[in-house]
């Protein structure tokens, strides 16, 4: 995709987020904060944090239970595994289906800057095969919109923590911040 549509169409969906969080009935955010807010914080656009690759798929689907807010837990299907380079590390990310009939991918995921930059217990990448597909079957893993689980911002949620295997130290400075910093 050319660079200049790529930032004005994530540029446009973080804008339209924004207006979502502070103006919807359904909105996270709690409604006594929505006449203040001011938007979400996001970190600069960053090309290079976005990748074209593939998905190495697991000949087994095993299902994991991952920890969620509230003690709750979650089960998601193992799917498979992309593998990119962060700087000059090596990272490999797990993604998941909800179920083994949805085309959709989860990759939950935690950074070296969680806990300091973005939210302490991971941030999400949801991958729609109309989307982030391309016509070469690669999959399209671009950081710069990694979100926030809506228990980010208000406890009336329940999120699923980025498994333990989902942990890279390298800081991802792409996608959106901590809420409240």
């Amino acid at each position: 995709m050319q660079a200049s549509r790529w930032a004005a169409r994530l540029e446009m969906r973080r804008k339209g987020k924004d207006k979502y969080f502070r103006d919807n009935f359904e909105s996270p955010i709690p409604p006594g904060e929505r006449e203040a807010f001011e938007g979400l914080r996001y970190y600069p656009l960053e090309p290079s944090l976005r990748f074209e690759i593939e998905l190495h798929e697991h000949a087994e689907k095993k299902r994991i239970r991952v920890q969620a807010t509230h003690g709750e837990h979650r089960d998601l299907l193992r799917w498979g595994e992309f593998r990119c380079m962060i700087g000059e590390v090596e990272c490999t990310l797990q993604a998941y289906r909800s179920d083994s009939s949805s085309e959709r991918l989860f990759v939950p995921f935690r950074d070296g800057a969680a806990g300091v930059e973005t939210y302490e217990h991971g941030r999400y990448l949801d991958l729609e095969p109309s989307i982030h597909r391309t016509l070469e079957g690669k999959w399209i893993l671009d950081f710069n919109e990694a979100t926030n689980p809506w228990c980010e911002y208000s406890q009336n949620y329940v999120c699923p923590y980025a498994p333990r295997e989902n942990w890279i130290d390298v800081p991802i400075p792409a996608g959106e911040k901590k809420y409240r910093t």
